[in-house]
């Protein structure tokens, strides 16, 4: 069984980690799921959003017994110092929802757990409330599970979008299950040119991130990346 169980929500996220991974898809529940696996480690794309993270958590412990729950990602800056592509290992998560924490027990900062995509406006509220350097919406999710079953838990986020960034309306295009609808949100934005600059800038910051992302696991938990399965 792997050491390692890293949640993330969307593959694009750890896409240049995975890509040559073995992929296994699973039932948990009533949902499938995809899972990732290498020889220490094991990925799971849950979706975006607190109860799609639990629920992929529920899961990747429960098919994988892992020694250690990962929550990776994307994050959204809320210190005006930290720029696209840099990594926030926190000691604290917090679930803004009610307020509570838990500690990584390594790590430095604190990220914040929101249920909510956070505009600029809602990154200063959080900010100043949590004194967080970052936000992202599934880490207070995985840490809970994790927390609940006795096992370690840890957390690295990539910032994908920093504090001035005007992020598109994604809150509608997130699905129930916590996939986003790719499809619908292209429609929306093909008859909105003045979004597209920002739409494309946010895709690039994106694939900076998720790089920066897929370097750290790789160096922090000594993670293989294996060559491509014929």
């Amino acid at each position: 069984m792997p050491e390692v169980a890293v949640v993330a929500a969307l593959e694009r996220e750890v896409a240049p980690l995975v890509r040559h991974w073995r992929v296994a898809d699973h039932e948990y529940g009533d949902r499938k799921l995809r899972f990732f696996e290498s020889d220490n480690a094991v990925v799971v794309c849950g979706g975006m959003g607190f109860e799609a993270a639990r629920r992929a958590t529920e899961a990747i412990i429960a098919l994988y017994r892992p020694s250690v729950v990962l929550s990776a990602g994307f994050a959204g800056a809320l210190d005006e110092k930290l720029r696209v592509g840099d990594l926030l290992q926190p000691r604290y998560v917090v679930d803004a929802r009610d307020g509570s924490r838990n500690d990584t027990g390594s790590g430095n900062g604190v990220l914040v757990s929101s249920p909510a995509v956070a505009g600029a406006e809602q990154k200063a509220k959080l900010a100043k409330s949590y004194g967080a350097q970052a936000v992202d919406m599934e880490a207070a999710a995985v840490a809970k599970g994790a927390e609940a079953r006795g096992l370690r838990f840890a957390a690295v986020k990539a910032i994908s979008d920093e504090v001035g960034f005007a992020m598109p309306p994604m809150d509608r295009f997130i699905a129930a299950d916590g996939s986003f609808r790719v499809r619908s949100f292209a429609l929306y934005a093909a008859s909105r040119p003045f979004i597209w600059p920002d739409v494309l800038r946010l895709a690039q910051n994106s694939a900076k991130a998720a790089r920066a992302l897929s370097a750290r696991l790789q160096s922090l938990y000594a993670i293989a990346v294996p060559e491509k399965v014929v």
